[in-house]
């Protein structure tokens, strides 16, 4: 049972989500609280995602984000936005969030970008395409990333490549015939080599120093 924290303002959002998240036969929303009370909530009921809003009244959601993943078993935390042209987006990409979604998402897509967010994977709105993502994020010139990804080890770069490309951390065990456990540590170990703080990060990082162009690469296969 995967178990999810709702964090927003508004007490008709946090509703919404959390009947569409319930109706789910894998999904727990076990609090649905306003920014003021997250990280106390996320102590008491130890969620695995948590889907906090970016911007609210009573609290900055950044300050919640970065207060989620001082905890001592940090969850998975994404963002919820009403724009997809955010300028609080960079912010919490840089800071560690595994991703952000409109308020205004397929509520039957809810279940599957949280199943992906609580196996590793990252979750960006579909209406944010890589280049918008990537204009946001305070990045350097592509010298750096090369330097950055050649810490890696061949079987890293390929981990790296698949994160790039947005597979979970099953999906990515079942194209390298690894364990989860296995990838879980592959992928720690790539995002300290690298200095990043999140999943998002690193597949940028990937995309700038040319991992995704290189010669034999088949996005997807």
């Amino acid at each position: 049972m995967i178990r999810v924290l709702v964090v927003d303002d508004e007490a008709l959002i946090r509703t919404g989500f959390q009947h569409i998240l319930n109706s789910a036969d894998d999904i727990e929303v076990v609090a649905a609280v306003p920014g003021g009370q997250a990280v106390r909530a996320a102590r008491q009921s130890r969620p695995d995602v948590v889907l906090l809003d970016i911007r609210m009244p009573d609290v900055d959601g950044l300050t919640v984000l970065a207060d989620l993943l001082r905890l001592p078993d940090p969850p998975v935390v994404a963002m919820l936005t009403t724009f997809d042209m955010d300028e609080y987006v960079a912010a919490a990409l840089r800071s560690g969030a595994a991703g952000f979604l409109l308020k205004d998402t397929d509520p039957q897509q809810l279940p599957y970008l949280v199943r992906t967010l609580a196996d590793g994977g990252v979750v960006l709105s579909s209406t944010v395409t890589r280049t918008v993502v990537d204009g946001y994020l305070d990045h350097s010139h592509e010298e750096p990333a090369v330097r950055a990804v050649a810490r890696l080890t061949e079987r890293e770069r390929a981990v790296l490549v698949l994160i790039a490309e947005g597979l979970t951390n099953t999906d990515i065990g079942r194209r390298m015939h690894l364990s989860t456990g296995t990838v879980k540590d592959h992928v720690s170990t790539v995002l300290g080599k690298l200095e990043v703080g999140s999943r998002v990060q690193a597949a940028l990082l990937a995309e700038r120093a040319g991992l995704l162009r290189q010669p034999g690469h088949q996005e997807g296969g």
